[in-house]
């Protein structure tokens, strides 16, 4: 991956995280983290992966991000200056339910 990628992942990461603190109003009993933003080489599509506790939230909150991602996406195109801004598409990041689960089996082995 190139630097120049690197750089607008981050830079979105950072633009979209700001978004949905204030363009979204999730139950207090949920925690949105965006862990990772992958955008493809040509800037057309991103995707971002979220991570949501609890997980059984997670479905929920998925479908409301990808229905919210036009105008999630509408103030991204006001707020940064490039000539190309990836369309987004939200992702629910499975990595943390995974760790959980092995340690969980580790722990059954010990």
């Amino acid at each position: 991956m190139s630097q120049r990628i690197k750089k607008i992942n981050e830079l979105l990461k950072h633009e979209i995280s700001n978004l949905l603190l204030k363009e979204l109003d999730f139950s207090k009993d949920v925690i949105l983290t965006i862990t990772s933003v992958e955008s493809l080489p040509n800037l057309r599509w991103a995707k971002v992966r979220v991570s949501v506790l609890p997980l059984v939230y997670a479905d929920k909150i998925l479908k409301i991000l990808n229905f919210k991602a036009f105008s999630i996406q509408r103030l991204l195109n006001q707020k940064l200056k490039m000539r190309i801004i990836p369309k987004i598409k939200f992702e629910i990041d499975e990595s943390e339910a995974k760790t959980k689960r092995i340690d969980e089996l580790l722990k059954d082995i010990k």
